[in-house]
């Protein structure tokens, strides 16, 4: 049986030293502060509607990993901060699809600007080949982000 650090060394990437790489930025990157204050769970969800579109409770159970009645009960506060609305799924009048608003996406953007405020500083004190090899590394992981989320789907 083939372990997986002879998996990482025929690669050429230790993908043990990518997952921890990826881990400790994102422990950083996802707690950066914020000017809207709202917990993970429901910028997750922003996020997963905005980048999926409109999307059944059921999927949303799946995706954020969390039961059905949370789920519901942050869709139901969601809507009513109007960040969300439920409509009728066209495909099966049984079923509601969740929709992010206009205000929803304002949120993931505002997100977004202060995160890329906060990371300015931080770009500015690497190297310029250190900033050379992230920019040349962006297309690779945004490849590897979108075959992730196929194989989620």
């Amino acid at each position: 049986m083939t372990s997986p650090q002879n998996i990482s060394h025929r690669t050429d990437l230790d993908v043990g030293d990518l997952t921890r790489a990826i881990e400790n930025f994102n422990r950083f990157y996802i707690r950066l502060a914020s000017v809207q204050k709202l917990s993970f769970t429901t910028l997750s969800v922003l996020d997963t509607l905005a980048f999926s579109g409109p999307t059944r409770l059921t999927d949303l159970v799946r995706t954020e990993q969390m039961s059905q009645p949370g789920v519901t009960q942050l869709v139901t506060r969601l809507e009513r901060d109007g960040l969300v609305e439920r409509r009728p799924d066209p495909t099966d009048g049984r079923a509601v699809l969740v929709h992010i608003t206009e205000a929803g996406l304002k949120v993931g953007q505002a997100r977004h600007q202060d995160r890329a405020r906060h990371l300015q500083p931080l770009i500015s004190l690497l190297t310029s080949e250190e900033r050379q090899t992230i920019s040349a590394a962006l297309p690779v992981l945004a490849r590897l982000a979108d075959l992730g989320m196929q194989t989620r789907q």
